[in-house]
């Protein structure tokens, strides 16, 4: 067992995203095993070369509370008692048994990245694509192509929570207006070539049970040259939606705002519109010549309880492409046990459990969307990884001890393979070039941007490595 009585406890954090970094920020907080040492040593590993996971490539860039995500994040790596390892990928330049040899514990926070499936027929066809997929692009992910088609003048986005919007939004709005954010230059050249004129968005439920959160849906009425399109006949309330908007003052704000856009009976005269429809659930993707054609929606009614049920009424929406966004999903991470169905860990609030549920495997945790499911905002992830941190705390009599928990040797290890790892250190020179190529770049009105995101993963590398003349530290 681990004798962290006289070291630190060594602990490796899978995933540089949220809950990585707010599991690596609170052991820090743990009690020193003796005057001026850490009690905890912690290094957090990412197969991406940046740090910050779902905030920089999975949320649309035109979020104005990102920058405040991006700043809570950015001190606590920036404090220097946790070491940032990029561009390692787990299963690959470093096994489980390699994070055992060198670490007492290990927490997976690799988050949730792919779609979810959606069985209906017509899935196959050409231009039906998974929001997870779009964000990816427009997000300038590095493991995902470069070139997006745009070719569709009316499209559908099935889902109505904040990443339904946020492709809805992304796809309705001009690019010109999208150079104030940090968007790569093909994404704008992509979004430019849009013909689009149309974005419906389905709910299959109310208006009182959408899942996405007022901020998103007030965003929506801010696109230039935009309108916002609702139907009467999409507006329905049960006992239980008067109840949730009675007691919910979130779904209160929304639905006002709902019916706000519902009362006005304006002109609309903008070049694109962005339609809402609620209580349709997706029947089938209709093709021709294997290309999208048209979305068959059944109209749905409320039960009294919030929930649906399926009314026989089809609609059909001429549309030339579709994006399902019904929820992510995780994935399988090589040598641990998972539940296929849930897209998780199993896990006990964090411990990680063996394939079947009945063995706690000691020294393995789970936290954030890997650990839970793909729910939740920031808040969640907080307190989901104060539960995970405080059961491995917990369980320091049982931990496995690491046979080489120098710090450095894990530097060693990774140097060895040839691993080009980046360090925080790293991160900070790419985050000063990418702001260099804001300055050369300008928005619509002529003024400079305040970055460009480099999309290019060798690229991201070399400028990492290049702009950082030390080795990563060896005394955290």
């Amino acid at each position: 067992m681990a004798d962290t009585t006289t070291r630190p406890l060594r602990v490796a954090v899978i995933g540089a995203g949220p809950a990585g970094i707010y599991a690596a920020d609170m052991l820090t907080k743990s009690e020193p095993v003796a005057s001026g040492e850490l009690a905890v040593s912690i290094d957090l590993f990412d197969r991406y070369p940046t740090p910050f996971g779902l905030i920089r490539y999975g949320v649309a860039p035109d979020h104005p509370r990102i920058k405040g995500i991006i700043t809570a994040l950015r001190s606590i790596l920036g404090r220097g008692d946790i070491r940032f390892f990029g561009n390692v990928e787990y299963g690959t330049d470093l096994t489980l048994a390699d994070l055992g040899a060198h670490y007492d514990a290990v927490i997976f926070a690799t988050g949730a990245v792919y779609d979810a499936p959606l069985n209906i027929p017509g899935i196959e066809l050409e231009g039906v694509h998974g929001a997870a997929e779009f964000v990816a692009w427009y997000d300038g992910h590095p493991d995902f192509p470069r070139e997006w088609e745009l070719a569709a003048k009316e499209i559908a986005v099935i889902g109505n929570g904040n990443v339904a919007l946020d492709v809805a939004r992304v796809l309705a709005k001009h690019a010109d207006d999208m150079l104030v954010t940090e968007i790569p230059g093909n994404v704008y050249q992509g979004l430019k070539r849009s013909p689009v004129t149309d974005v419906h968005i389905f709910g299959r439920r109310g208006p009182a049970q959408v899942k996405f959160t007022p901020l998103e849906l007030r965003e929506l009425a801010k696109s230039r040259d935009v309108d916002i399109v609702v139907y009467d006949e999409d507006f329905a309330y049960d006992e239980a939606s008067e109840q949730a908007v009675a007691e919910n003052n979130q779904v209160k704000v929304m639905v006002r705002t709902l019916e706000k856009w519902r009362a006005d009976d304006s002109p609309k005269t903008a070049s694109r519109r962005l339609h809402l429809h609620f209580l349709q659930s997706p029947r089938e993707i209709l093709g021709e010549d294997g290309k999208v054609v048209g979305l068959r929606m059944e109209r749905t009614r409320l039960n009294g309880d919030g929930s649906v049920s399926g009314t026989g009424e089809l609609i059909d929406h001429p549309v030339q492409a579709v994006y399902h966004a019904i929820g992510y999903l995780g994935s399988r991470l090589p040598e641990l046990p998972f539940d296929d169905a849930r897209g998780v860990i199993p896990n006990a609030e964090g411990r990680v459990l063996s394939e079947d549920g009945s063995t706690v495997l000691h020294g393995l945790y789970a936290t954030g969307w890997i650990k839970r499911g793909p729910v939740g905002l920031i808040g969640a992830t907080k307190s989901d990884a104060l539960e995970t941190v405080t059961h491995l705390l917990e369980d320091r009599p049982v931990l496995p001890a690491a046979t080489s928990p120098d710090p450095r040797s894990v530097v060693d290890l990774l140097e060895a393979r040839g691993v080009a790892y980046t360090t925080w250190e790293g991160w900070l020179a790419l985050d000063e070039h990418e702001q260099a190529l804001g300055q050369s770049s300008h928005d619509a009105e002529g003024n400079p941007r305040e970055r460009v995101k480099v999309v290019e993963r060798d690229e991201m590398v070399s400028v990492s490595r290049d702009g950082v003349q030390q080795p990563v530290s060896s005394n955290v």
